[in-house]
């Protein structure tokens, strides 16, 4: 399979609220990459103290011209602070400045950026514009597509938040060359489970072109975008709101939000704890007698080479499987206390499977260290 070209374009088909994901180097300085949205009103670019430095001035310059006004908001950074109080932030300021309902909120930055500045567009003023600018391989591949947008709870991972487009997504290849490698193979997670879920030529790609992806290729990392934007753009225009198939995207999440809630928000990467949780859920699929051990050795192998964690943390001294299950059951995909997990049942097929509580307990004995 060969990488196309660096510069695509993906669509996003929901009717009126249809947008495109552009994917190219060199976007964030170019006009053009933002001509034919909403002019004349306020702008704000909501960042954090990391990417802010980096990239605001230049998305402000891009604007000026466009917007009689462009603010800028700046978080902290980290998962940790995805919360009540840094939303809050965004509201501060678009009050303080007096934002009327024509302003374009702009979400650059990471995952936890574009979750929260579009949980800020859904809900200011009962919802206003705003556009995705991530610069991390897991927003550009995952969270800025589709129109999650929501913050954590103490108890669970994005409980709170709301179904909510984006304007455009505006995937600037360039950026992901100032992100750390450590977040890089957490994108990588998010690329990887595309394969299992939707496309196995797309997984067997990845396994010849890990060493190209780490190395920051950029047609390697056209390609691994592209892809994984088309898949998620096929999901999200079959069910937005998450009503069946969407949830095939999660897999891996379900042990995985579980890992980042009982170490505490912002000790694994949600990348990491996404690898992780696929090796654990290939196993439970594995144990249910769903796919081979050569399937889940395959893919703990990929998942190994691509940086992640293999092995899950141990979140209670004296019963960690028991803490894994109290965490899964407040997943969004629990149903009545019955923990719903994303399983692979054929090549690139996945569905939502319950399993029994001692099986799953094995599983995570096994997999943690």
């Amino acid at each position: 399979m060969q990488a196309p070209n660096t510069s695509s374009s993906v669509h996003i088909d929901l009717g009126d609220r249809s947008y495109p994901i552009l994917i190219a180097p060199a976007l964030l300085d170019d006009a053009a990459t933002f001509a034919d949205l909403p002019k004349g009103g306020a702008a704000m670019i909501v960042s954090n103290v990391t990417v802010a430095p980096l990239y605001a001035q230049r998305l402000r310059a891009a604007l000026t011209g466009r917007f009689k006004t462009i603010h800028t908001v700046t978080l902290p950074d980290g998962e940790e602070y995805k919360n009540w109080q840094t939303l809050n932030l965004i509201f501060d300021a678009l009050l303080a400045n007096e934002c009327d309902r024509k302003t374009v909120l702009f979400a650059l930055g990471g995952g936890v950026v574009g979750d929260m500045t579009g949980f800020a567009a859904a809900s200011y003023m009962r919802g206003i514009a705003f556009v995705q600018v991530p610069t991390t391989l897991l927003s550009q591949v995952d969270s800025s597509v589709g129109g999650k947008t929501g913050i954590n709870h103490p108890q669970g991972k994005n409980m709170i938040g709301a179904f909510y487009q984006p304007l455009r997504v505006v995937c600037d290849l360039d950026t992901l060359k100032t992100l750390p490698d450590r977040e890089l193979s957490a994108g990588l997670a998010e690329v990887i489970k595309y394969g299992p879920i939707a496309d196995l030529a797309f997984l067997d790609w990845i396994e010849a072109n890990m060493d190209r992806l780490l190395a920051r290729d950029v047609d390697a990392l056209a390609h691994a975008v592209q892809r994984s934007c088309e898949i998620k753009a096929w999901v999200v225009a079959q069910d937005e709101r998450e009503s069946g198939l969407r949830a095939i995207l999660n897999f891996g999440h379900t042990f995985g939000h579980a890992i980042e809630a009982g170490m505490g928000y912002g000790k694994w990467l949600h990348g990491e704890a996404v690898g992780c949780g696929m090796v654990m859920a290939a196993q439970l699929s594995c144990d249910l007698g769903l796919v081979d051990a050569a399937f889940v050795k395959r893919l703990r192998t990929i998942i190994q080479r691509a940086g992640l964690p293999v092995i899950g943390p141990r979140l209670n001294p004296d019963d960690n499987a028991g803490r894994y299950l109290e965490l899964m059951r407040v997943d969004k995909k629990a149903e009545a206390g019955e923990i719903r997990f994303v399983l692979i049942d054929g090549p690139s097929r996945a569905s939502m499977r319950g399993a029994p509580d001692a099986l799953v307990r094995s599983v995570i004995d096994a997999c943690c260290a």
